[in-house]
């Protein structure tokens, strides 16, 4: 189970609409899920919230940032930033990685930014609107978003995304970043085939 009681990143993911992409049954097969979540306060006070996990449900890291940026969507973009880079250093480049986000815009940006990455022309089927004061943040995003195998984002509700808490209460969470950041690969499913060992009655006997 994911932080709080909540189904694992890979449920929430597997339910969950991905903007501008059709949502194929095999998304259990993304090897990573990050969930990001960024907070904005009038007193200038907000937080950047970070859950990364593979796909057997192992938490890989849990970031809970005090953050003053200008409005709520450049909060929004400094969270998935900053959940790619810590991906991006724990993860192959050929991770299949599934993004879950609050935020419409946001995840249908980064969607677009995927199909684009993969398109003969570099261009998105669809012109990424992405706000003035998150230029940078959304430079970094996307090439983090070249970096992996493939990478798509799901949209939630606020209530259900793990790392809403993370971002909304930084003060109340601070422990989560002492926590030990692992490396922690998931077991593929294409992969994993048990050895094929013979009966004793079979490995012992000798030819005639």
């Amino acid at each position: 189970m994911a932080a709080y009681g909540r189904p694992a990143l890979r449920d929430l993911f597997d339910d969950a609409p991905t903007p501008h992409i059709a949502h194929p049954p095999r998304t259990h097969h993304r090897d990573f899920y990050v969930a990001t979540d960024g907070s904005y306060r009038d007193s200038g006070v907000g937080g950047l919230g970070v859950v990364i996990e593979t796909r057997d449900g192992e938490t890989v890291a849990r970031l809970s940032v005090p953050d003053s940026a200008p409005d709520n969507n450049v909060a929004e973009y400094r969270a998935l930033h900053l959940g790619l880079d810590v991906l991006a250093a724990r993860a192959p480049r050929t991770a299949r990685v599934g993004v879950l986000l609050d935020h419409d815009d946001l995840a249908a940006n980064v969607n677009r930014a995927w199909l684009a990455a993969k398109g003969p022309d570099d261009r998105p089927p669809h012109p990424c609107r992405v706000p003035p004061a998150t230029n940078h943040h959304w430079r970094g995003i996307r090439a983090r978003i070249r970096g992996f195998e493939e990478l798509r984002a799901a949209r939630l509700d606020s209530r259900e995304n793990p790392a809403h808490p993370l971002a909304n209460d930084p003060a109340s969470y601070a422990h989560v970043n002492r926590e030990p950041q692992r490396c922690v690969l998931p077991t593929s499913p294409e992969t994993a085939t048990e050895e094929q060992i013979p009966p004793p009655s079979r490995a012992d006997r000798h030819a005639d």
